[in-house]
Order: C-alpha cells, then structure tokens, then sequence
C-alpha cells in the first residue's frame, strides 16, 4: 500500500521531504511533482526499483530514462557537455526541458540507451523537486507518469494513489504541477534537434 504525503508546493516541510529520502533510499519509488507533470523516480542505482518502472509504463530496452538534476555542476558528471551546449543548458535550466547527451562512465549501463549510450537529462523548476534532490544528494533517475496506452501524464495525486496503490511506494501530493511532458531536445551534435515538443519554449532554438 503506498503512503500519500501532502507537501506545499512553495514551502515544503523538510521533515516529510527527509521521510521521502529515506523511502527512496530504501528502494522505494515514488510520485513527485515537476514543473511539467508527475512523475516517477527511484535511486540512480537501483535496478529493482527501475525494473517497476519499467512495468509500470511498460517500456522497452531502447527508453531513455532520465536523469533530474539539481544544477549544472551535476549535469556535467553524468552528462559529456560541451561549451556550447553549456551555455544553452545554463539558459534554459531549470525548465521544463530534457536534454539527450552522450553518457559519462559515472551512468549505469542499464540507464544508458543500449546503442546510442545516452542519458536524459533535466533539472526541474518546482519547489519540492529541488528540496528532495538537494537532500537526496544525487539525481533522481526518473519518468513521465504516463502510463500504457496514453497520451499525457497522470494529474491528481488522489487518482494516482488508487491506480498505482500497490505499484509505488509513496505519492507526493504536491498540487497541480501541469500535465504536459517536457520538450526533449537531442544534444549529440553540435546543433540542438528537437525530438519531442511539450512545455518548453521551441522558439530559443
């Protein structure tokens, strides 16, 4: 059965962010608000925790997971940056945006897409995000909560609790955070390629 925790959207009790860290750190997955949608998220290392992902949404070996961030000084040790791209990552982040980069020897194989050996990557703009990657110490690794069959991320934290009771761990209910999905912007080359268009502004490209 998975707990629903309440946080605020603006001031997050730390006290329950901790009880979150301490979830995840056990091998928990967990439903927290980003500044598009919800979604899930487990320890970087955690193959258990992965592989319920990965039923959940019911994906494939060739999915790009995601790697959500604090900041650019993490970004630059899971994700191989250049200068340039440096310099949009720092425009655009954080924002509602996940970047495909070339993956550093720091990525677990598994995470790596098998052929490309890339990683998504992304720091998120919310508030309770932010608090529990600053206490986790680490990114999260992390997907869209859009299960089988749709189009767009699950938005109620009480629809997600009932439908995911026995498929998570805990459900952060952290109010309404949007329900589209981040724009995907493929950084392998040295001109950005727009892969997928969600919420984040397509025009700086």
């Amino acid at each position: 059965m998975a707990r629903l925790f309440q946080i605020h959207p603006e001031d997050p009790q730390l006290r329950l962010v901790r009880q979150v860290v301490d979830v995840i750190h056990q091998g928990g997955l967990v439903v927290y608000p980003t500044d598009s949608s919800y979604a899930l998220g487990c320890q970087i290392g955690d193959k258990g925790a992965m592989e319920r992902i990965r039923r959940i949404r019911r994906l494939d070996d060739k999915h790009n997971f995601t790697l959500v961030c604090r900041d650019l000084s993490e970004i630059a040790s899971y994700a191989k940056v250049g200068n340039q791209h440096y310099r949009m990552l720092k425009k655009l982040t954080p924002g509602p945006y996940t970047f495909i980069f070339k993956a550093t020897k720091q990525v677990p194989r598994r995470l790596q897409h098998p052929r490309r050996k890339t990683i998504g990557i992304r720091v998120p703009d919310n508030r309770i995000a932010q608090l529990l990657l600053e206490e986790l110490g680490e990114p999260l690794m992390s997907s869209t909560l859009i299960l089988p069959g749709e189009e767009m991320p699950m938005m109620d934290p009480y629809d997600i609790l009932e439908t995911l009771n026995h498929e998570v761990d805990l459900v952060i209910d952290g109010g309404y955070c949007g329900y589209e999905p981040t724009t995907v912007i493929d950084m392998e080359q040295e001109e950005p390629t727009v892969l997928r268009v969600g919420k984040g502004d397509i025009t700086v490209f």
